[in-house]
């Protein structure tokens, strides 16, 4: 990098190594052409206006990026499946999202990137529900120029990772639900579960197509869950009766069916009790009673990722012990507040 003094007229295709001001009484004062332009021919009327004949300019030397030139190339890098990215502006490129989705950020590459001299690269966390037009990152380099090799590196780690930052869409699935409990099952109470699931579920494009009561029976729970399997609901939502009380037989149920159980007690409060299982290809969700009397709950966490197609473990699940815990707010902020924010 060279700083050079040198006439207006011979600036074009230079850098301009500072802000220019222009001021006008009562109207505007500011920097009205700033530091890192690069100067075109439709600029030279107006510096002569501002009184300038001769300006600073920075010499792009062999093996150097302007910071507009490397934005661009960050932005191509790191902008993958359904995302978009544009700019520069003020040196900086933004990624958004094409559509409604679960965005994902390859958390380790994008620490390495930002490992780099020189360069930032900031997203939303991952998981993070987004719609189409948000905002998911904005990336630039610090300096003017950057050298060349330091933006071969980031896109390298780019490359070889496969990608760093998409959104998944939000698949339609069929959704079932066991509401369980004698005291339902007898209408003693109103189902007080069906209607929260059903709202839950739709917002993100999907439709119960299924619900069964059935009375505190681990063999009658049992069979409605695999009916509901073998008739091609998606998702099994099976509710109440988690706990560890003598009538409370919703686990065992669970497990009677031939269930993979990933994990059965979740560090997030509310859903402590919580259970994880897959039948065949179909998850089972135990929802305890929190779900009923908590606006937000673990079920909020883990079921965008089921409707976005993923598959969850109980490493996702223990994952949730930072952040798990909801501070139960008098109005309920979520998704805008810590809850659920400290798991990969």
């Amino acid at each position: 990098m060279i700083l050079q003094t040198i006439r207006v007229e011979d600036a074009v295709g230079k850098v301009l190594s500072h802000d220019i001001t222009k001021i006008v009484k009562g109207e505007f004062k500011g920097a009205y052409f700033k530091k890192g332009r690069v100067i075109n021919k439709q600029d030279i009327p107006e510096l002569l206006k501002l009184g300038k004949e001769n300006i600073y300019v920075l010499e792009i030397e062999k093996g150097e990026v302007h910071e507009d030139e490397a934005g661009v190339r960050l932005g191509i890098a790191v902008a993958g499946e359904n995302t978009r990215w544009t700019g520069p502006k003020e040196s900086r490129v933004n990624i958004y999202a094409c559509c409604d989705g679960l965005l994902k950020i390859n958390v380790p590459s994008l620490e390495a990137v930002n490992g780099l001299p020189d360069v930032i690269l900031s997203t939303l966390l991952n998981n993070t529900v987004v719609k189409k037009g948000d905002i998911l990152a904005g990336t630039k380099v610090i300096p003017l120029l950057v050298p060349e090799h330091t933006l071969a590196e980031a896109e390298r780690i780019c490359r070889e990772a496969g990608w760093l930052i998409k959104v998944k869409p939000f698949k339609p699935h069929r959704v079932g639900v066991v509401i369980t409990g004698n005291e339902v099952y007898k209408k003693r109470i109103r189902d007080g579960f069906g209607p929260i699931i059903k709202e839950k579920v739709a917002a993100f494009g999907s439709a119960v197509t299924r619900v069964e009561y059935v009375p505190d029976d681990r063999d009658e729970i049992k069979n409605k869950i695999c009916a509901m399997a073998a008739g091609g609901v998606e998702i099994i939502f099976v509710t109440g009766g988690m706990s560890v009380d003598p009538d409370d037989v919703t686990p065992k149920a669970i497990r009677l069916t031939g269930a993979i159980v990933e994990k059965y007690g979740a560090p997030a409060l509310p859903g402590a009790m919580f259970m994880l299982a897959y039948l065949g290809d179909a998850p089972v969700l135990g929802i305890p009673a929190c779900g009923m009397f908590f606006k937000t709950t673990i079920v909020d966490l883990l079921l965008p990722r089921l409707l976005a197609g993923e598959k969850i473990t109980g490493k996702d699940i223990v994952s949730l012990a930072h952040g798990g815990l909801c501070r139960s707010c008098d109005t309920c902020r979520f998704p805008n507040c810590t809850f659920g924010k400290g798991a990969n």
